[in-house]
C-alpha cells in the first residue's frame, strides 16, 4: 500500500511537469519573429575572457562576421590570461572592430566574470550603444545571430532577449549527460514563464544575452549582482523585477566550443553552481534530494523491484512519462530515442554533483572555476 502511494505521487509529478509546467519539454528551437527599424540600434559585444585562448578566435571571428545592418563593436576584457587569449583574440578581427582592454585585480565581492563583464560594459559606453550582446569566449554565433535578437527585441519591445546556445555533444560522457543540463534548465526556468509578465519567473543563458543599455543601468549595472554567480539568471531577475520584459529560446545555430573531456569534467560543470541555485541552504538542499528521488529514482525502482500490482504499474506508468518528457531534447541533440529510459541515470548523476557541490561549499571551495573558488562568504545568508 505504502509503495503504492509512493508510485502515486511519482505519476502526479510527471503529470504535472507534462501538463503544467510551462511546456518546457517541447525544446523548440525559436523561430526569427519582427523585424529591425530602418535604422537599426547600435549593439556592443562584450567578451569576458579568462584562459580561453582555445576558443576564443572562433568566438571573436563569428562576432566580426555578423550581417548586422547597424553600428556594432566588439570588447574583450582579458581577466588575467595566462595562455594568450588576447592575442588569439586580436587575430581573429581588426581593431576597427575589436578592442581588447586588460582586467584590472578582482576586488572584494564581485564574481569574477561579473567583475569582467563591469569593466567591458563601462568601456563600452564609449561608443554610447542601445544595447549590449552579453556573450561568452566559447561561443560561435551565426552570421544573423545579432540581428535576429536586435529585431525581436525591438519589434517585441524586450528588454533582454537570450538563447540558450546548442552545447558540444561529441564525447560519450557529453552525449549521455550534457543535453540533460539544458532539460533540467528549462524545466527550472520554463521560457513561456520568462516570457511571460505576469509571472515571477525569470532566466536567461549567459552565453548569448541581447540587453538594453538604459534596462540595464535601471537596475544599478552589472554592480547590482556583483556577487551573483548563477550570473545570468540573477541579470534576467533584476531586469523582470524591474519591470522589463524578459525572452528565453533555444538556438541551433548558435553553439558553445567548449568541450567536457569525461564524466569528471561534467561533474564539475554541474558542481560549480549547484548549490548556489539552492540558495546554500541544506534544507533546500535536502528537499531537492527528495524530490529528484521521487521524480526520477522511484519509477524504475517500482517499475523493476517491485513485485507486481500497482506499485509496479505506477512505477511503469511514471517511468514512460518521464521517457516521453525527455524525447525532444534527445530529438534535438541528434540522440537514439534508446537513450530516454536512462534518464535516472543522469538524474542520479546530477544529484551526485549537487551533493559535491554542497561539500565544497562547506569546505570553502563553492563555486570553483579557473582558479577561483567563487561562492564564499555566504554561510548563513
Amino acid at each position: 500500500m505504502l509503495l503504492a502511494a509512493a508510485g502515486a505521487v511519482s505519476v502526479a509529478v510527471w503529470v504535472y511537469l507534462l501538463a503544467a509546467r510551462g511546456a518546457f519539454w517541447r525544446m523548440r528551437e525559436a523561430r526569427p519573429q519582427g523585424v529591425l527599424p530602418a535604422m537599426a540600434p547600435s549593439v556592443v559585444a562584450v567578451v569576458p575572457a579568462r584562459n580561453e585562448a582555445e576558443t576564443v578566435g572562433r568566438a571573436v571571428a563569428s562576432l566580426a562576421a555578423q550581417q548586422y545592418p547597424g553600428a556594432f563593436h566588439i570588447v574583450l576584457v582579458d581577466d588575467a590570461s595566462t595562455d594568450g587569449t588576447a592575442d588569439a583574440a586580436c587575430a581573429a578581427a581588426s581593431p576597427a572592430v575589436l578592442t581588447v582592454i586588460r582586467g584590472r585585480p578582482l576586488p572584494p565581492g564581485w564574481s569574477g566574470k561579473l567583475w569582467a563583464v563591469d569593466q567591458g560594459v563601462r568601456e563600452a559606453a564609449r561608443f554610447s550603444p542601445d544595447y549590449l550582446l552579453l556573450t561568452d569566449a566559447d561561443i560561435e554565433h551565426p552570421p544573423g545571430n545579432l540581428a535576429a535578437l536586435a529585431a525581436r527585441a525591438e519589434s517585441g519591445s524586450i528588454d533582454l532577449v537570450s538563447y540558450m546556445a546548442t552545447l558540444r555533444c561529441r564525447a560519450f560522457a557529453e552525449r549521455a549527460l550534457v543535453p540533460a543540463f539544458v532539460f533540467f534548465f528549462f524545466m527550472l526556468y520554463p521560457p513561456a514563464w520568462v516570457a511571460d509578465p505576469r509571472r515571477a519567473t525569470a532566466g536567461a543563458a549567459g552565453g548569448c544575452m541581447l540587453v538594453k543599455r538604459a534596462a540595464l543601468e535601471c537596475i544599478g549595472g552589472i554592480e547590482a549582482i556583483r556577487g551573483e554567480l548563477i550570473d545570468d539568471c540573477a541579470l534576467a531577475r533584476a531586469v523582470k523585477a524591474g519591470g522589463g520584459r524578459v525572452w528565453l529560446g533555444l538556438s541551433a545555430a548558435t553553439r558553445s566550443l567548449r568541450g567536457y573531456a569525461g564524466l569528471s569534467e561534467i561533474g564539475r560543470m554541474i558542481s560549480r553552481t549547484a548549490f548556489t541555485q539552492l540558495r546554500y541552504q541544506a534544507a533546500v538542499l535536502a528537499g531537492t534530494a527528495a524530490g529528484l528521488a521521487v521524480a526520477y529514482l522511484l519509477p524504475p525502482a517500482l517499475a523493476l523491484a517491485s513485485r507486481g500490482g500497482a506499485a509496479r504499474w505506477l512505477g511503469v506508468a511514471a517511468w514512460a512519462m518521464m521517457a516521453a518528457a525527455w524525447l525532444p531534447t534527445l530529438r534535438f541533440y541528434r540522440r537514439s530515442p534508446l537513450w530516454a529510459p536512462f534518464l535516472p541515470l543522469v538524474a542520479a548523476f546530477y544529484l551526485g554533483a549537487t551533493l559535491h557541490s554542497a561539500v565544497s561549499y562547506w569546505r570553502g571551495r563553492g563555486g570553483m572555476w579557473k582558479g577561483r573558488a567563487q561562492a564564499m562568504g555566504r554561510k548563513g545568508s
